[in-house]
This record gives structure tokens, C-alpha cells and sequence, in this order.
């Protein structure tokens, strides 16, 4: 009788989360528990739900966290209980993972399970270096072997003799520490001394390095700039292509890594932004969006906002909190009347407009002053609004637009608190690793990261959104290198890349 859990062996990529299947994302959001290694990309944790067990069992060179033989029973018994389990292994499960002796004892205990395969590294990161596995010109053939195994010993199961007189590329997982030992078995087997060979150190990630170097001297090579794991090997003509098409490691933010502070919510739009650039993104966020302390006061001006002239939204947060509110009390969009709507900038216009309504304003400059300045063009004597914002504000907007002689009420629609949990270890690879650039996109980033207690990382700029986030920064002594011009996600970007395009371009660089 099988039971009514179900174990799903997992495949989590080589490292870039954007690599990580839509099936594995789907097992990953249902799982009850969640089986992990140490080499999985530690976002992945972010996808799974409240309730969800993380258990740790990763190993890394000769550290096991736990052996493989409890593992196996630990993901049989969970699965007898009826509950869903991720054994979330990176790579793919099957590619020296040990994935088909799980599925083995999952198979004799009469459990159900599924295997949902993953990109290996065996095939990402010489591509991610810029090196194809197969060509036309160099191979019509791939041969993939571990290197965890020791060359020199009398019993190994690799046949070095066999491998080195095979064509096409080969590539090996798990041998930087026996690089030197395996280079020479394939000479002493046969091998040109000379053969290209290339080592992928962290491959697909925002870490990863390359060292490029033939059979006879890319040990040499590797010791001389402590190259060590997790690494993959590719062997072969291939490698020439490397200096024509190394794509990864040429893009313009690549081996940086950037800090985001947004909630966890918002992160997405500027960490996407910056991984597309090639930055090594690490999401800290400093605070979390929570509902008005007066949830019946919102939900009543909410209900009543066909009433007023104007309505002004100065987030993308109150935007959805508003409508969500909206269209949980009136079914028809036409019940919100005809106010003019106004947003502080374009990612607030672009949030309004998901719901199918106009923006009737925005300012030339994304910020409250900017905001004035626009309604000061518009005839607005006696005119009711409703500003929509988060409870810490600043009073600017209110004060001003009654001075014009609009009246103003405001409708509270959430409050920032500091983010407790630190679900992918952020704050930990902050301290002990660093970062080249912290990003604030707004004044309660600022205040909550430096409420963190964390020390500022040494050679570390601060990036800011606009203005006043700047003046908060400088409120903390902390003086803000960049600042955007365009104050919303795309002008922190462009400010960022513009940043350190400069100091590439400069001679002391």
C-alpha cells in the first residue's frame, strides 16, 4: 500500500536561480518539507510556504551534515506521513548526486515519488564561460566523468587510459582537489600535454571564475591563485572559444555584488534589473509591509474615494492596498466614480494602470516636491483628495496641496516595520563577505538597515533613489556615491551601471 505522500527529487540548477525549472519552482511552493544541500542556491528557501520544514543536509568536500544513509530514511519516513517532500539537490538529481540510489529506496519502501531533473553544471557553466560542450568544428561528442575519485589509487573505477584517447570534450565534476593527478593520468595515458582544459568555479553564479590553461600547466595555474571548489572541468579544443564568446563574465556589473533593501515583495523589479547586468544580487530586506493599525478607518475612506476630485497614490504599496480594498467591497470598477488620479512616478503609474485606470498626473521629478510642483499647474481650489500613503510619510503632500487650497484627506493604507526573518542568510553574507554597493530606495530602508546594528562593509558605496533618501543617508553619516537622476528602479540602474562603468574607464582603475 502506497502512502499518500509523495517525495519529489528535485534538481535546483547550477546556481542562477533563473535556471531553476518551472516544476521545480512548483514542488519547491507545495513542498511540507524541504530536504536541502549546501550548494543549493539558498533564494530557493524564499519560494516555500510558512508551514514548510527546512532541514539542512547539505555536504560540501569532506563535511557531512548528515550521512547518506539517514537521508534516505528521512525522506522514506516523511513520505510515509503523508506529506510532501522536496529532496532539493543542485544540479540535477541524477548526475553524481546520488539521486537514483534515493529513488531506489523510495522505490522499496513502496512510496510515491517523481523525478524532476535540473541543469547540470556539467553543461551550464562552460557554457556560462563561454565554452559549448559540442561544436562542429572541434567534437561531435561529450563525455562527462566525476573526478571525486582518486587517479593514482590501483582500484579506481575512472579508465584514464580509456579517456584519453576518446574524442570530443570531456568534462569532470568534483576533482579540483586531484586536478593535478588527473591531468597527468590522461598525459601518461596518451593526452597532448598541450590539450586545452578550463576550470568553472561557482558556474552560473555571480561568483563564478574562470582559469583557462592546457593538461601540462593549469594545475600550476590553479595553485598559484588558490582556485578551489565547487568547480567544473572541461577538457578539449572547445575551450578556444572561450575569447570569442564569453558573454557571462563580460557583462558590465559582473563579480559585483549589490545589496537590496526593498521588502521582500518588491526586491524582484531592481534585483532582476541588476542580475541582468551581471551584479552578484543579495536580497536584505530591511523592512516588510504591514496594514494600517486602523484597519476599519481604511477600509472606510476606501469605500467612500467616489466622493473626492483627486486621488493620490505615492507607492506602488498603497496602489495595491488600495484597490485590493477596493474590489473586496464593489464588484464593478465603475463604483469608483470619476476622480482624477495622480502618481508620484512611473512605477505608481504603472501599478494603477494594471488595473485598468488612467493616471491623470505625474510629476517631472519623482518626489513629493515634484508632486506640488505639478498641482500648482492645476486649478485646485476647493477641491477634495484622497492621498493614499503609508503611515510614515512625510506630511509634505498634505500640508502643501491645503495651502493651494485643495482639501486633503489622508487615507493610511500600510505601515513599514523592520523585516525580522533573514530566511537566505543575508545579513550573515553581508558581514562576513561584504558588498561593493548598498542600494535604499527609500528613507525606511535607510533607517531600518542602519537600525541592523550591521558595520558598514569596508570599500562598500551607498546608491540612493533620489533626494531625500540621500538626506536620510547623510542623517546616519553615510554619504550616498550615487544617487539616481530618474528617481524610481530604472534611473537607480542606470546610475549604478553608470557608476561603475566610470571607474572601469578611469586610468587608476
Amino acid at each position: 500500500m502506497k502512502s499518500k505522500g509523495i517525495c519529489y527529487l528535485v534538481g535546483a540548477g547550477p546556481g542562477d536561480l533563473g535556471l531553476v525549472t518551472l516544476r521545480a519552482k512548483e514542488c519547491i511552493e507545495a513542498a511540507d518539507v524541504l530536504v536541502y544541500d549546501a550548494l543549493s542556491n539558498p533564494e530557493l528557501l524564499s519560494w516555500t510556504k510558512p508551514t514548510c520544514e527546512k532541514i539542512h543536509v547539505g555536504k560540501r568536500a569532506k563535511v557531512h551534515t548528515m550521512p547518506q544513509e539517514e537521508i534516505n530514511a528521512l525522506i522514506v519516513e516523511r513520505t510515509r506521513r503523508g506529506q510532501a517532500v522536496v529532496r532539493l539537490k543542485g544540479g540535477d538529481p541524477m548526475i553524481f548526486a546520488r539521486g537514483g540510489e534515493e529513488a531506489a529506496e523510495l522505490a522499496a519502501a513502496s512510496v510515491r515519488f517523481e523525478i524532476v531533473p535540473g541543469i547540470s553544471s556539467a553543461i551550464a557553466g562552460p557554457a556560462y564561460a563561454g565554452i559549448p560542450v559540442t561544436h562542429r568544428d572541434h567534437n561531435t561528442q561529450l563525455t562527462i566523468f566525476t573526478g571525486h575519485e582518486d587517479p593514482t589509487k590501483g582500484f579506481t573505477s575512472v579508465d584514464y587510459q580509456h579517456l584519453a584517447k576518446t574524442a570530443g570534450t570531456k568534462v569532470f565534476l568534483m576533482g579540483v582537489s586531484r586536478l593535478r593527478e588527473i591531468c597527468q593520468s590522461f598525459v601518461e595515458h596518451g593526452a597532448a600535454p598541450e590539450t586545452p582544459i578550463a576550470l568553472v568555479r561557482w558556474a552560473t553564479t555571480k561568483a563564478q571564475k574562470t582559469i583557462v590553461g592546457t593538461l601540462a600547466t593549469i594545475a600550476d595555474i590553479a595553485d598559484a591563485c588558490n582556485f578551489s571548489s565547487p568547480a567544473v572541468a572541461v577538457i578539449g579544443d572547445v575551450v578556444r572559444e572561450r575569447g570569442k564568446i564569453n558573454w557571462f563574465e563580460s557583462l558590465p556589473l559582473f563579480g559585483k555584488r549589490i545589496v537590496v533593501t526593498r521588502t521582500r515583495e518588491q526586491a524582484g523589479e531592481l534585483s532582476k534589473a541588476l542580475l541582468q547586468l551581471g551584479a552578484d544580487v543579495i536580497e536584505l530586506p530591511t523592512i516588510r509591509i504591514e496594514p494600517p493599525e486602523n484597519r476599519l478607518e481604511f477600509a472606510e475612506m476606501v469605500t467612500h474615494a467616489h466622493e473626492y476630485d483627486w486621488l493620490i497614490f505615492t507607492s506602488p504599496n498603497g496602489v495595491e492596498r488600495f484597490f485590493d480594498a477596493f474590489f473586496s467591497t464593489y464588484g464593478d470598477a465603475r463604483s469608483l466614480g470619476n476622480p482624477r488620479i495622480a502618481a508620484i512616478g512611473p512605477s505608481t503609474a504603472k501599478k494603477i494602470e494594471s488595473y485598468r485606470f488612467t493616471v491623470d498626473l505625474i510629476p517631472e521629478q519623482f518626489v513629493a516636491e515634484g508632486l506640488i510642483k505639478a498641482f500648482k499647474k492645476e486649478s485646485i481650489e476647493n477641491l477634495t483628495m484622497l492621498w493614499i500613503k503609508a503611515a510614515e510619510s512625510r506630511e509634505v503632500i498634505s500640508k502643501e496641496l491645503t495651502k493651494l487650497g485643495a482639501i486633503v484627506d489622508e487615507c493610511i493604507a500600510y505601515r513599514t516595520v523592520p523585516e525580522t526573518e533573514d530566511l537566505t542568510g543575508a545579513r550573515t553574507n553581508l558581514i562576513e563577505n561584504g558588498a561593493d554597493l548598498i542600494t535604499f530606495t527609500s528613507s525606511s530602508t535607510v533607517d531600518h538597515f542602519c537600525a541592523l546594528g550591521i558595520d558598514w562593509p569596508s570599500n562598500c558605496v551607498a546608491a540612493s533613489i533620489g533626494p531625500i533618501t540621500s538626506e536620510t543617508l547623510r542623517q546616519h553619516q553615510i554619504n550616498p556615491i550615487i544617487e539616481a537622476k530618474k528617481h524610481d528602479i530604472p534611473g537607480l540602474v542606470a546610475a549604478i551601471e553608470a557608476h561603475f562603468s566610470n571607474i572601469s574607464r578611469s586610468p587608476s582603475s
